[in-house]
């Protein structure tokens, strides 16, 4: 007689759970939460490429975040989203105005100029934030076919050296934009972290404050994969949805990104994530403010920490705990706390940093 057959699988454990880390907040796992929607809406068939219920629902939670104006293009990843909307944004002469240290210009391969067929210019900053006078350095020649034109202005929050823009900061930026024709694009891989920080609704220095389209970033707060580009201005864009495709950000089975999504959205999972990852890394802050020889390089404003510290103290400490030179030349370090970073967690790591200052 046949034994009958039931879910199993041959899959092992191929890591310690125990050991932890520092070094981003996309080492951390999937929230039990989003794991539970996954499975939710795992049952069935549903219509493929977007048509499914579950991408319909999640254009009404991003209105009640948003506004009704709000419209939601789940994609795969950041980068997708950052050069989906970019291209979304610009004229195949377009130009986009970012921080040197934005994400788009330094950690995403040289995807949006290569990709995305536009053109970056980059505005040196002291703590990773534009200004309007910052702005200007690359706000010119519009009718200049020699140079590539400024069409947009792209801005992080919170910023890739952890600090954070205020609402008016952001309203400020959007006028200047605004004023000169330019559009305005809001890198969110942190958004919430952001929001958590400044603590208001994300729509406060989002579309209250003029912002067009914003990439939401959700792996960097619970999720398995997958971002949105979120349109928030509709006539700042055309043939979204075309350019997704286009751009291979196009998921056949959207649903298992957009029930993410909805779990971290619907009530205030995203919130609740990002506000224990900000205390976390106030914790870290705080302890290692009382090392001698360790000097915090930012403020600490989300879930970063960045650092300076003799590399070979460095060195060492990243035996026991994985993180990453931000200069490794200058000495700076990056720690990043998580939505599962534990007070233990960050006690371990401070006890370790203290014992390798103290060699």
């Amino acid at each position: 007689m046949t034994a009958a057959l039931g879910p199993k699988t041959d899959a092992r454990r191929h890591h310690d759970p125990s050991v932890r880390g520092f070094a981003s907040d996309n080492y951390a796992g999937v929230h039990p939460e989003v794991l539970a929607a996954i499975a939710l809406a795992n049952d069935g068939h549903q219509v493929a490429y977007g048509e499914d219920q579950y991408t319909e629902h999640l254009q009404r939670i991003m209105h009640s975040h948003f506004g009704s104006a709000a419209e939601a293009f789940p994609v795969f990843n950041g980068t997708g989203a950052n050069v989906t909307a970019l291209q979304a944004l610009t004229d195949r002469w377009g130009a986009v105005i970012c921080a040197e240290s934005a994400h788009i210009n330094v950690d995403e391969g040289g995807a949006p100029e290569r990709m995305g067929g536009l053109k970056l210019l980059t505005v040196a900053t002291p703590d990773g934030k534009l200004t309007p006078e910052l702005i200007d350095r690359q706000a010119w020649g519009w009718e200049d076919e020699h140079r590539a034109m400024p069409q947009v202005v792209s801005i992080t929050q919170n910023t890739e050296l952890g600090t954070v823009y205020t609402v008016d900061e952001v309203k400020a930026i959007v006028e200047h934009a605004h004023s000169k024709g330019m559009k305005v694009h809001l890198d969110g891989a942190r958004i919430a972290n952001a929001a958590a920080s400044l603590d208001v609704p994300m729509r406060a220095f989002t579309s209250a404050a003029g912002v067009d389209v914003i990439s939401y970033g959700g792996t960097k707060n619970g999720m398995m994969f997958g971002e949105a580009v979120v349109v928030l201005n509709p006539d700042a864009v055309s043939h979204m949805k075309h350019l997704r495709k286009l751009s291979m950000q196009l998921a056949s089975k959207m649903r298992f990104v957009s029930v993410q999504l909805e779990a971290l959205l619907a009530k205030d999972l995203w919130l609740r994530n990002a506000r224990h990852a900000n205390t976390m890394a106030q914790r870290l802050a705080a302890g290692v403010r009382g090392v001698d020889g360790v000097e915090i390089l930012y403020p600490v404003q989300a879930n970063a920490v960045f650092a300076r510290l003799p590399h070979e103290v460095s060195r060492r400490l990243q035996e026991r705990f994985r993180f990453y030179f931000w200069d490794e030349a200058a000495g700076d370090v990056r720690w990043m706390c998580s939505f599962d970073t534990t007070e233990d967690d960050v006690d371990a790591f401070l006890q370790a940093l203290k014992e390798e200052m103290a060699r």
